[in-house]
């Protein structure tokens, strides 16, 4: 009976130094907002507002756009360059980087659960003083030789969970960590398709400037013609000049935005600008029915918000971590090994030693130190609580401008459309005018005017909402949700060959 119980209390004693218990609070998610749960729908969504708006949303509202969110656009030559992206943009490498950094972290705080075992061989040979009065040889020193083979062993088992906070620590910043790669990754997406539809924006631009430079050399023609045959007047000449002039000297200046949003496409997918081009091609693309899904959802779609959270997490774990140090640490070590003044002898039985003994700690005065540190980290969590509710709330409010945006510009654009035939009929008119001996030549000028600013505010606000379409996207998340990131476990794989080799 007394086998038993002792054979039992070795297996409870054995069972606490493996698994031990874990101090600390345990980690919920608290709401999102503080005031009140996410509303039903977004205040800014076209759903809320009539048909004649123009611009409509995905249906059904719940849904959600999923994986390359580029696509939806339909242009090709985007989703090549997006590829390009993902595979060499640089600021993404970065952050993939420090997601593998963060990943070697958990490891190395798992080797903390194993004994410490290393080794320590010596030899010392050395020789005594002849002079020394108390040698038995007063001529000769002494000499000797001492070899010795020890092995240490040393574990402290985590009888408190300070050890197993510590791992969850590291392995919520390596799951923060990959949030963050995410988000770099949607943030480059976002710049890129930008830069793409402002390229596109600006060669519609020049194709406008194209064609009133084009009517500007009639109108010139025109005006040379009737002025040599003694019908027209020197100054609708040089009115004619003049506008034509104004108008190439802006075609050209044209070119510094196209160049810049050129060489920012290059940058961003890892090639050098000087090598890179995108052929000319007008485009003024309106944006697609986005799928905005319901507010509920923002929770889990967005990388940032993720990071945020798992940050919170993270703090909670290590407040563990500083509860852990009220505990008393023991230390279990063992040294072992053969020592001897011959090396033919140093394996011999007789050369053997070892010690062996558990070590108990416990900190009794600290003058408050570990209350501190405690505080500190409650401090800290309640901060990530903040900033986590800070970035929801920073995210409602980026889809809800977005939103706004995308359906006010078309309804302006709708407006100005109008604008733009009716500035066409102007010059219509007062070219027929001008014509007949009406009205002077400054008078097409001015229509002319009118015509050419119409038609640049139409292609600007094209522009203007198709990178808020992309901006919305992006504030949504794109295709990610919260279901891609990385658990615990998988974070804390063995890191694979390829990455962990040098980049060279």
């Amino acid at each position: 009976m007394t086998s038993l119980r002792s054979k039992a209390a070795l297996t409870a004693l054995a069972a606490l130094f493996v698994t031990g218990c874990r101090v600390g609070p345990k980690y919920h998610v608290p709401p999102a907002i503080a005031t009140a749960p996410p509303p039903a729908v977004y205040k800014e969504s076209p759903t809320q507002f009539a048909e004649q708006d123009g611009w409509k949303v995905a249906q059904p509202q719940d849904a959600m756009l999923h994986g390359k969110w580029w696509e939806i656009y339909e242009e090709p030559e985007l989703n090549t360059l997006e590829d390009q992206l993902n595979i060499n943009n640089q600021n993404i490498r970065v952050s993939f980087e420090n997601f593998m950094a963060a990943r070697t972290l958990i490891t190395q705080a798992r080797s903390q659960l194993y004994p410490n075992v290393s080794i320590g061989p010596t030899y010392d040979r050395s020789r005594t003083s002849s002079n020394l009065t108390n040698s038995t040889n007063a001529n000769t020193g002494r000499q000797s030789s001492v070899g010795t083979l020890p092995a240490t062993v040393s574990w402290e088992p985590d009888l408190w969970g300070r050890i197993r906070n510590q791992i969850r620590v590291e392995q919520y910043n390596a799951q923060i960590s990959a949030a963050d790669l995410e988000n770099e990754r949607l943030t480059e997406q976002a710049a890129l398709a930008n830069a793409f539809f402002e390229l596109r924006g600006q060669d519609a631009l020049s194709q406008i400037y194209a064609e009133t430079i084009a009517a500007d050399k009639a109108a010139l023609t025109y005006t040379q013609t009737q002025y040599e045959l003694g019908i027209g007047d020197r100054i609708s000449v040089v009115e004619a000049e003049n506008t034509l002039q104004n108008a190439t000297s802006t075609a050209i200046n044209l070119g510094i935005a196209r160049a810049q949003y050129e060489h920012a496409i290059a940058m961003l997918i890892g090639t050098a600008a000087s090598g890179f081009s995108v052929p000319v091609k007008p485009m003024l693309k309106t944006p697609p029915p986005i799928p905005v899904g319901i507010p509920s959802q923002l929770l889990e779609r967005r990388p940032d918000i993720a990071a945020t959270e798992r940050n919170m997490a993270s703090a909670n774990a290590q407040i563990g971590v500083a509860d852990a140090a009220y505990y008393p640490a023991l230390t279990l070590s063992a040294t072992g090994g053969f020592e001897s003044s011959s090396f033919k002898h140093l394996f011999d039985i007789a050369s053997r030693f070892w010690s062996i003994g558990p070590t108990i700690s416990e900190t009794v005065y600290d003058a408050g130190l570990r209350r501190a540190t405690v505080n500190q980290y409650v401090s800290v969590y309640n901060a990530n609580v903040a900033t986590y509710r800070q970035t929801v709330l920073a995210a409602f409010q980026q889809v809800e401008d977005n939103l706004a945006s995308v359906r006010i510009l078309q309804q302006q654009i709708i407006q100005q459309e109008l604008a733009q035939k009716s500035a066409q009929e102007f010059v219509d008119l007062e070219l027929a005018r001008f014509q007949t001996g009406i009205d002077p030549y400054v008078d097409v000028v001015t229509a002319q005017t009118t015509l050419l600013a119409d038609r640049q505010t139409l292609a600007s606000l094209h522009v203007q909402q198709v990178t808020a379409s992309v901006n919305l996207i992006e504030a949504l998340g794109g295709g990610w949700d919260v279901t891609q990131l990385a658990t615990p476990a998988q974070v804390s794989k063995k890191l694979t060959k390829a990455e962990t080799q040098i980049d060279k």
